[in-house]
């Protein structure tokens, strides 16, 4: 896996994470459609704050989340979650373009409190804990929004609610 693969994928997976979150209103955040459900305003900032991870997996050698400062997941507005969603791509992006392709072949270790979750590479890191976390949190947004009958967008194709957006050749 490259960096240069890293930032192709990105450009994809995360206009899309965008325009679910554009979708998260402002007025249910305490919405969860099962009690053991994470409230819907939470998920949201848990997605936008996703980048963060894939950005400590960069730049550092490990992460003890135990050791961390607990991340502020409170949803105040979606103008918000936006602009913590932009600034951690933002982010990000910047790290990744300062990443060689030896350093996501280096091993990054993710544990708490010394018991270790992960070891592996940077690179299967990132797709495992990283992108794939997201988009199984960005597919349960969907899910909250589609209980609430709010209109989904286009991701990998059209939704019920919108057609999808090809690109004109």
């Amino acid at each position: 896996m490259t960096a240069d693969l890293f930032h192709q994928i990105f450009a994809i997976e995360f206009p899309m994470t965008r325009r679910i979150l554009e979708r998260v209103p402002n007025d249910l955040p305490d919405w969860t459609p099962h009690p053991k459900s994470m409230p819907m305003g939470r998920l949201a900032m848990h997605i936008a704050r996703l980048p963060d991870l894939i950005t400590l997996c960069l730049c550092t050698p490990e992460y003890d989340a135990a050791k961390a400062p607990p991340l502020d997941l409170k949803f105040t507005s979606r103008e918000n979650l936006l602009h913590i969603f932009d600034e951690s791509v933002s982010k990000l992006r910047s790290a990744l373009t300062a990443t060689s392709d030896a350093d996501l072949a280096q091993t990054w270790e993710f544990s708490f409190k010394g018991q270790v979750f992960s070891e592996e590479s940077r690179a299967v890191t990132i797709l495992h804990m990283g992108l794939g976390h997201l988009i199984h949190h960005r597919a349960q947004l969907g899910t909250y929004l589609r209980l609430n009958d709010l209109p989904l967008p286009p991701l990998y194709g059209p939704s019920a609610d919108e057609p999808p957006q090809f690109k004109a050749k």
